[in-house]
């Protein structure tokens, strides 16, 4: 089509369901009743290991989330068992579950192995439902992503959480943290030394607390789709014409 063709024909696609399509707006996103409580938190780490460095940075993050102003629940991932080999009743699974609805936003933070994010890692997220009934436990809910390394620089295991929390329609902030040699970048009893790899974390958690306080009021209104509109309407429609008959 070329510009002149374009600029000739300004009237929208015929088979657009004008009933249900919306002009986002500034008004739609404000909302009515700011919350006022504090933003909540849930933590994943990928590792099972007595000194796990991944969790050893999500404790690090924690701490810093907490002087930010945030409320932290950080999940154990000990005993949780491999997606679909349990029903979705086992208590880890619920548990994590609720956490996942109870949070606003969450941090991903898993070790690399193998050029990859961990299976303890995947594992966590592989048990979080896109849908859980009428409730869709991480959409428009905001994500922060790290990995430690053992050896150098990496962003394998970064990439790989960014693809995962696209797909669980989550708000991811740019910032990110990889942590290369974390052997060395952390004290005996557990906390990180001072290092330009501590300031990013800092960097990104704060980046997290902003993202959540702009959007957690507005979240329900940023994943509201037409073409889901357009197929609710059509469902109850459908159910309108069959009480009808």
């Amino acid at each position: 089509m070329s510009d002149i063709t374009y600029l000739q024909n300004p009237k929208l696609f015929p088979a657009l369901d004008k009933e249900v399509f919306e002009v986002p707006s500034m008004a739609g996103l404000s909302a009515r009743e700011p919350s006022l409580h504090k933003p909540r938190f849930l933590m994943l780490y990928g590792s099972v290991r007595e000194r796990s460095y991944s969790r050893l940075l999500t404790f690090e993050a924690a701490r810093l989330l907490e002087a930010m102003g945030g409320e932290v629940k950080i999940f154990n991932p000990s005993g949780l068992p491999l997606p679909d080999d349990v029903p979705d009743t086992h208590h880890k699974v619920q548990e994590l579950r609720e956490l996942v609805q109870w949070s606003e936003g969450m941090v991903w933070t898993s070790p690399e192995r193998h050029g990859a994010m961990t299976g303890v890692m995947k594992s966590q997220i592989d048990w979080i439902p896109l849908a859980l009934g009428a409730v869709r436990p991480t959409q428009g809910k905001t994500l922060a992503v790290m990995q430690v390394s053992g050896g150098s620089q990496s962003f394998n295991a970064l990439n790989q959480m960014r693809v995962l929390g696209r797909w669980m329609r989550m708000v991811t902030v740019p910032n990110q943290s990889s942590v290369a040699k974390a052997f060395m970048e952390f004290e005996e009893d557990g906390r990180m030394k001072p290092s330009s790899y501590y300031d990013r974390v800092v960097d990104v958690m704060e980046e997290l607390v902003k993202f959540t306080l702009l959007t957690r009021d507005a979240s329900s209104c940023l994943v509201d789709r037409y073409s889901e509109r357009k197929e609710s309407a059509a469902e109850l429609s459908a159910r309108v014409n069959q009480r009808s008959i």
